[in-house]
């Protein structure tokens, strides 16, 4: 008996010794730094350090809304911020549809291929990819040179400076970054559907596409209203990067979401605090909706997330 609880305890410490690591990450990189939260109660200017700046208490969040010109940018900043994430829920289905076409590729060369080319996009940089949207859409781009050797245009569209359809084409770029890479895990969980589920469905005499409305897509939407969950409860995270190399003063209205929004603040107006404020109730937006979506999750369809 001694033997096999001196066992079961190695078996315990040997395992938490393999979570360790990623544990001080999580600790070092999510954890620690909301210690900055503190920011936000004091008129921080740099480089004089937070132990000699005075204490403000609640002015930071108050300054938000304390005139019309504020309140009109801010929600113009939200307006860009709904808008992007809202298409981007809009069409969250679309990885786990293209794994299900994927998967119907019977070529396996062909089909190695196809998720190879889809998926190398996930690992360009956004300035990368701004890089090659500049040399195809610029006034000087690939694109406006055809464009003008068709003579379909005298003068150069104006494609990446256009304020207008931001969010229809910043969508496109992150769909098109993003596609190959969010349908692996749909591809793993095609997977492990049960091979007899189809066999019994051919035995009946469904063909290709009845298969997959009725064995394949069932089988999958556990893990898309998971996924679909866990972005509703990011939706006020939509990320800086791929917006920040897109603004330009022509288009900064419109492509200015809330992250980008507390980039410039902070970076450019100088204001540390109030990007803090505003960082700091973000936050706490994010774990209200996710407790919240877990709530619903947990009422509707039994299972919770967290």
């Amino acid at each position: 008996m001694r033997t096999q609880a001196y066992s079961r305890k190695s078996e315990s410490i040997r395992k938490f010794l393999y979570i360790l690591p990623f544990m001080v990450l999580l600790a070092t990189f999510a954890y620690f730094p909301l210690y900055g939260w503190v920011y936000a109660f004091f008129d921080y200017t740099p480089p004089i350090p937070l132990s000699r700046s005075p204490f403000v208490g609640l002015k930071w969040f108050h300054s938000l809304v304390e005139n019309q010109v504020k309140i009109d940018q801010l929600l113009q900043v939200l307006k860009n911020t709904f808008g992007m994430s809202g298409l981007i829920l809009l069409f969250s289905w679309l990885p786990m549809i293209f794994a299900v076409f994927l998967n119907e590729i019977k070529a396996m060369r062909f089909r190695k291929f196809v998720q190879t080319v889809t998926t190398l996009p996930n690992f360009i940089s956004w300035v990368l990819v701004y890089s090659l949207a500049f040399s195809m859409f610029s006034s000087e781009g690939m694109v406006n040179g055809l464009l003008k050797q068709l003579g379909l245009t005298d003068s150069p569209i104006l494609f990446l400076q256009s304020s207008e359809h931001v969010w229809i084409t910043m969508w496109m770029w992150i769909t098109w970054k993003a596609l190959g890479w969010s349908a692996i895990l749909y591809i793993a969980a095609i997977t492990g559907i049960d091979d007899s589920l189809y066999e019994a469905a051919r035995v009946d005499g469904a063909t290709r596409m009845q298969l997959i409305r009725h064995v394949t897509l069932p089988s999958l939407l556990p893990t898309y209203f998971v996924l679909l969950m866990l972005q509703i409860a990011s939706f006020l995270n939509n990320g800086m990067e791929q917006y920040f190399v897109f603004q330009n003063a022509f288009n900064k209205d419109t492509i200015q979401v809330l992250d980008l929004y507390v980039y410039n603040l902070a970076m450019g107006g100088g204001s540390y605090s109030v990007s803090v404020a505003i960082s700091m109730l973000k936050s706490l937006i994010s774990v209200v909706l996710l407790f919240s979506v877990n709530g619903l999750s947990k009422w509707f369809r039994g299972e919770s997330i967290v």
